[in-house]
């Protein structure tokens, strides 16, 4: 059996298991890579919300990530939870030298409403992270934050795409989402909605995807058409569980199943 690709994940923990590290990792291993972690701030966070946050110092965040990259064949990294503009820029720098596929998920409110990036943190992604994207995963309102202002989907993510690599503008449960290669006219993903009320972590979810994906080789449009499906698989397969008081966690534990199966 030979070696699966690695994904490197930068991000968040969260004591809950369902977003951040724990959601990357579970997704990533689920679709047959190799998942390492770089935690840059640690939350105490369940499915009612983000109660605490304790950054983690730079230079332990720059070691973990030296850490990996010196010693594992990273075939694509992701970003989520960054936690500070300079952990931003020092992430950025790395990944521009090692030359890597990465994916930004620019992840400024959690599911609950709480802030976890501010205009610092929005600056510093605008200015380092997202020039040397492949491609950024905001929602509307992360799209709106990061471009500073309101406007359709379209325009905010033809805005951002300005800014470094392609946008994939999720929509959540609307049904599609946006893609947008500089140079190229945009692309509308469609794929299944799912309501539930279970679908904390699904960012996070969605990203990893994506991230793996790519580390498999596929094309970027093929990767995140790919990424949709799975979250959207995952959501459905969670859709009736009862964990939690508040928003509970999107799938990771199952075998993906198709949205209306079942």
């Amino acid at each position: 059996m030979s070696s699966p690709p690695v994904v490197l994940t930068v991000a968040g923990t969260d004591s809950g298991g369902a977003a951040g590290i724990a959601a990357d990792l579970a997704t990533i291993g689920h679709l047959g890579a190799h998942g390492a972690c770089v935690v840059t701030a640690v939350t105490a966070q369940d499915t009612l919300g983000v109660h605490a946050v304790h950054p983690v110092p730079l230079e332990v965040v720059a070691a973990q990530l030296d850490a990996v990259l010196e010693d594992l064949p990273v075939a694509a990294v992701k970003t989520g939870m960054v936690g500070s503009p300079e952990v931003v820029a020092m992430v950025a720098d790395r990944v521009r030298t090692a030359r890597l596929p990465l994916v930004v998920d620019p992840v400024l409110v959690a599911t609950s409403g709480a802030v976890l990036g501010g205009r610092q943190v929005v600056r510093a992604y605008l200015e380092h992270l997202l020039p040397v994207a492949t491609v950024a995963t905001p929602n509307s309102d992360e799209a709106a934050a990061l471009a500073g202002r309101q406007g359709t989907p379209r325009e905010l993510a033809v805005a951002l795409a300005g800014r470094g690599g392609a946008v994939l503008l999720t929509g959540g449960d609307s049904g599609a989402d946006l893609l947008v290669v500089p140079g190229c006219d945009p692309v509308l993903l469609r794929h299944d909605a799912v309501v539930t009320s279970n679908d904390h972590g699904t960012g996070c979810t969605h990203s990893a995807a994506l991230a793996t994906f790519l580390a498999h080789g596929a094309p970027l449009a093929e990767a995140a058409a790919l990424a949709a499906t799975y979250t959207a698989g995952q959501l459905h397969a969670g859709r009736r569980w009862r964990l939690g008081r508040g928003r509970g966690p999107v799938a990771h534990t199952v075998v993906p199943q198709e949205p209306g199966s079942g």
